[in-house]
């Protein structure tokens, strides 16, 4: 490496121009060839750093996002799951629903793709640049008691809970809240219904019978789900779980009756 290069570096590092120091170099060698004036080389120099910027951009908010795993809906089995509305979610794709501040709700059995659809969305957020938050009902509600043991509550609630765009809450119903609990998923649902903030949430249960999640507080269960679905999306997946098809087919389950 000449000094001149090792200046140039040094200039980068300052200005944290990471992705033009690691490629200025290939960059100047293709101007030559295609023969750039300075100013088609500063254009595509700048585009690169900004590219690199945003991918880099896109790995933070996955990473802050919490995915258990990353599924897009490419991935989605629509040929098993039959029942999934394919024409409804593709239009979630788009991400309208966030721009406008919407809900949305996937109901339905265990093991047809609710949480695989909610992560696909979640993902497609991030890769638009939208800050977004994944995490199971349970883990929201351990996260945030122990966020008042801590005496943290408020700075939890507003940055991890509240602050992203996008909250996804998955698997509501499959384990019953408390009183308490119940009262402070309402907070969330009110105080993200007051700011306009989109949640996608999943649940194996009606909302008839949310009440028996949320503590048999048929009143709180009733505002709240006036808010959630007062501007949502709701998508109603049917069929068989998945992974007790995959069982049956590795031989450790009888055949679904027909």
């Amino acid at each position: 490496m000449n000094l001149q290069h090792e200046r140039i570096d040094a200039h980068c590092q300052t200005l944290k121009l990471e992705g033009l120091m690691h490629n200025y170099r290939a960059l100047a060698a293709e101007g030559i060839g295609k023969q750039w004036s300075f100013l088609d080389y500063l254009e595509q120099a700048l585009a690169l750093e900004r590219d690199t910027r945003q991918v880099r951009s896109r790995q933070t908010l996955v990473r802050m996002a919490g995915f258990p795993t990353i599924k897009t809906l490419d991935q989605y089995d629509y040929g098993f799951a039959a029942g999934a509305p394919k024409k409804q979610i593709d239009e979630l794709a788009s991400l309208r629903f966030i721009d406008r501040g919407e809900n949305v709700v996937l109901l339905g059995p265990s093991g047809v793709g609710k949480t695989h659809v909610a992560i696909a969305l979640g993902y497609a957020a991030t890769q638009a640049g939208i800050k977004t938050k994944f995490i199971t009902a349970a883990d929201l509600m351990l996260q945030l008691e122990a966020a008042m043991r801590q005496e943290r509550y408020n700075a939890v609630l507003r940055h991890n809970v509240l602050g992203p765009r996008l909250l996804i809450v998955d698997e509501i119903g499959y384990l019953p809240l408390t009183g308490d609990q119940a009262s402070h998923f309402f907070q969330i649902v009110a105080k993200r219904y007051e700011k306009g903030g989109s949640m996608v949430l999943t649940s194996n249960l009606p909302f008839t019978q949310w009440d028996q999640t949320f503590g048999g507080n048929t009143t709180l269960t009733a505002a709240m789900l006036d808010r959630i679905l007062h501007h949502s999306h709701i998508v109603q997946i049917k069929g068989d779980s998945y992974r007790l098809k995959q069982q049956r087919k590795a031989g450790h389950f009888p055949a679904a009756a027909k």
